[in-house]
């Protein structure tokens, strides 16, 4: 099959959405012949990861809106628009090598956000949307645990879905895409309501096999401090304030006990603030951003990872702790509450902050004083990563979903 795949972000050896754009061409490659569209600026990156494992079968596509426009990537409501218009003029690129090149598919990968439209959707081709999040919301309930600042981002989010309901190119998109892939459930019934025909709920986080392999060779931790971890960027709506909350009172049983945060972000301050309030600033460090090759390093000096996230499609970290043998204890809210498993951690509802916060301590204790169930945690998140998560296995639903978008439209032309 010929693919057009369209990729906004795509850049290899990163999580997040670049990742997932790098992995999915590389991986529908291995099937197939890809045209992939991505901006100019991962242009370096892509090429040097090519000069050491070439992609054959990959035709690589940069395009970027006039060098005038290109501060609106800096971010706020201007890298809306950026995505906005760049998602238009890639649109007529692409238009031009459906001329050249009859299509049997056109898949977009990222941005993987359902209310953001894709132009690709009016090519000549079947097309495939998706997997797309953002259904999800942070619980009214935990709105009071958020700074004056994350509130505000919550509302103008909601207001951003809302409005995305009104547009006539998110509509367009979804009616004219023959599956819409939908990341966790929240999404999938946001994309009902625009109007798509075929909704499958399909994650969006993967590991490549070389991760696993990597990641398989950290080994089981028995030494002293027990260390609690979080990764991500400091946001309002990762929860880490949950977690510091937390630790804490998780602390007061265990004071030998360390929490590293690895990431950086305009919560950072308040985070640190917080920390010393509830008298456990010198058992919480802050590492910042870090490489990821220092990040796995840190890893195997970690006995579980924190991740309170109060609204994410995904949670690559997730998926990389798991990998590496490590208990997740999350909140049972969106993507993270399918990709952990009762086997591989232990989820915690979340009806409100002060709940969550005495559930999340209680399952740190829990795991700190049993080394066996980690142990037995880690090697069920490892085998859960084989089984569900490699992308080589993951891509081989996709061509299904490929078989079947070619179907329906043969039918529909008939």
């Amino acid at each position: 099959m010929k693919v057009l795949v369209s990729a906004f972000a795509c850049e290899p050896d990163k999580g997040s959405e670049g990742g997932v754009g790098w992995n999915w061409v590389c991986q529908i490659a291995r099937y197939h012949e890809v045209w992939a569209i991505t901006r100019k600026s991962h242009r370096e990156a892509i090429e040097s990861a090519l000069a050491k494992e070439p992609q054959p079968n990959v035709h690589w596509i940069y395009f970027d809106l006039p060098r005038s426009l290109c501060f609106w990537q800096r971010g706020g409501l201007e890298f809306h628009l950026y995505y906005y218009f760049w998602q238009a003029g890639a649109y007529f690129k692409a238009k031009g090598l459906c001329r050249r090149n009859k299509f049997d598919a056109v898949h977009h990968v990222t941005y993987a956000t359902y209310w953001r439209p894709s132009f690709m959707a009016l090519l000549p081709a079947p097309f495939v949307w998706g997997p797309v999040g953002g259904g999800e919301s942070v619980p009214r309930a935990f709105y009071s645990s958020l700074s004056l600042k994350g509130r505000r981002d919550e509302r103008l989010r909601d207001i951003g879905r809302a409005l995305a309901h009104f547009d006539p190119f998110v509509r367009l998109t979804a009616r004219r895409s023959v599956y819409a892939l939908a990341a966790t459930k929240d999404t999938e019934k946001r994309l009902v309501a625009l109007g798509c025909r075929k909704v499958l709920i399909s994650c969006n986080s993967g590991l490549p096999a070389d991760d696993i392999s990597s990641l398989k060779q950290v080994p089981f931790r028995h030494d002293n401090p027990f260390r609690v971890f979080s990764i991500g960027n400091l946001l309002p709506s990762k929860g880490f304030d949950l977690g510091v909350r937390a630790f804490a009172e998780f602390h007061r049983q265990f004071p030998s006990s360390q929490y590293w945060l690895i990431g950086e972000g305009p919560e950072r301050n308040r985070l640190e603030r917080l920390a010393s309030e509830l008298g456990v600033h010198r058992a919480v460090g802050f590492l910042g951003a870090l490489p990821r090759s220092e990040v796995i390093e840190k890893l195997t000096e970690c006995d579980v990872l924190l991740h309170p996230s109060l609204h994410d499609s995904a949670g690559w970290v997730c998926l990389e702790a798991m990998a590496a043998g490590r208990p997740v204890v999350c909140l049972d809210l969106g993507g993270p509450s399918l990709l952990v498993a009762h086997e591989t951690g232990i989820k915690v509802a979340a009806h409100s902050p002060k709940q969550a916060v005495s559930d999340l301590a209680a399952a740190l204790s829990h795991l700190a004083s049993n080394t066996e169930l980690r142990l037995q945690l880690g090697q069920a998140g490892r085998q859960r990563i084989k089984e569900h998560f490699d992308y080589g296995k993951k891509v081989g639903q996709l061509m299904e979903i490929y078989q079947g978008a070619l179907r329906i439209a043969a039918h529909a032309g008939d």
